[in-house]
């Protein structure tokens, strides 16, 4: 039961161990991105996997009666809203979901602060993420009007009916950051190599302290039968 016991754990850490260096080739990766040109969207279909937290630009027109405010986002410990609204690309039907950026809740929560939107054709750079498909939701309202609680792509797909890339830009200052009140102070990418290092540790330790426990009741018994 001990070797069992701590072949286990020390299994488990050094499983912990892989996963933290898969995580800081990842960040080794995303620093690369940071330093190569941003790749442009074009009218063709994306493969979400070859762009994910790439630099991209995307050239079209926002579409603000599709816009989105997604609630219960703070921003130094201030409740409001973070804005999404599609981008047509120029020369397609096809769209791009802009999460525009961060914006302060009014006095009254049923009606959305207003959002100032270029109506001419723009160039919006940002960062290219994951949509997020999985939210633990509480509540049977996820989605009233144009304020929703979550951003799912699906969703958004089927109530809007556009034909949407299956990525989101992050969108970043620069070209049309304009005077729009919007804040796009995004946090830097965590993912999280600590805490698996920390899980190692914990595994590591749990195995000593098996073979530690092993030996004290082994050195008892010893001198239990000797007496």
């Amino acid at each position: 039961m001990t070797l069992a016991g701590m072949a286990l754990t020390i299994a488990l850490g050094v499983w912990q161990l892989g996963r933290a260096d898969a995580k800081l080739a990842l960040q080794n990766r995303i620093d690369d991105f940071a330093t190569q040109p941003p790749i442009v969207i074009g009218t063709g279909e994306l493969k979400a996997d070859e762009i994910l937290l790439r630099r991209v630009e995307a050239r079209g027109r926002f579409e603000p009666r599709h816009v989105v405010y997604i609630d219960n986002r703070h921003y130094k410990h201030q409740p409001g809203y973070y804005v999404y609204m599609p981008l047509q690309l120029t020369g397609t039907e096809k769209y791009v979901l802009i999460n525009r950026g961060w914006i302060a809740a009014g006095a009254e929560r049923n009606r959305v602060p207003t959002v100032r939107t270029p109506q001419a054709e723009i160039v919006v750079h940002g960062t290219a993420i994951p949509p997020s498909e999985r939210f633990l939701e509480l509540s049977s309202k996820v989605a009233e009007g144009n304020i929703w609680q979550n951003m799912v792509l699906e969703r958004y797909r089927q109530a809007t009916k556009l034909d949407v890339q299956p990525i989101i830009l992050q969108q970043i200052e620069g070209i049309p950051a304009g005077d729009d009140s919007l804040i796009r102070d995004w946090p830097p990418v965590d993912l999280k190599r600590n805490t698996h290092l920390a899980y190692a540790l914990q595994w590591f330790a749990l195995a000593a302290a098996i073979f530690i426990y092993y030996l004290v009741i082994n050195v008892r018994r010893r001198s239990d039968s000797v007496t």
